[in-house]
């Protein structure tokens, strides 16, 4: 077998340590937009979730499960966020008026508990 060269055997290692600092660098650089990691969520108001429209504020965890099962039982997808006003369930917009209409129909059914809607 040949024996590989003692330069190549140092300047490889130095080459792929010296890019994989690199590549570490870039991806952790704390500078504002030019990070790939993830940073934490924060709370936003609620009109600044993209499409997602509120229609309903349940006052609890509780009840942002039951109104979640409520309206995914009803095949309306929907999302619980937590805003800076406070707890907002959230649709598409194409489904708010079907899941405040399937909401409205809770709570005169007896089956509301305290939560606002929009």
């Amino acid at each position: 077998m040949g024996s590989v060269n003692p330069v190549v055997q140092l300047v490889v290692p130095v080459v792929l340590l010296v890019v994989l600092v690199l590549l570490l660098r870039w991806t952790w650089t704390p500078r504002r937009g030019r990070s790939l990691v993830a940073r934490t969520a924060r709370r936003g108001a609620p009109g600044e979730y993209g499409l997602l429209v509120p229609v309903a504020a349940p006052a609890d965890a509780a009840e942002s499960l039951r109104l979640t099962a409520v309206l995914e039982a009803a095949g309306i997808r929907c999302t619980v966020v937590d805003t800076t006003q406070g707890t907002r369930l959230m649709v598409w917009p194409e489904s708010a008026a079907g899941a405040r209409r399937v909401l409205r129909e809770l709570q005169k059914g007896g089956g509301g508990g305290g939560s606002a809607g929009f």
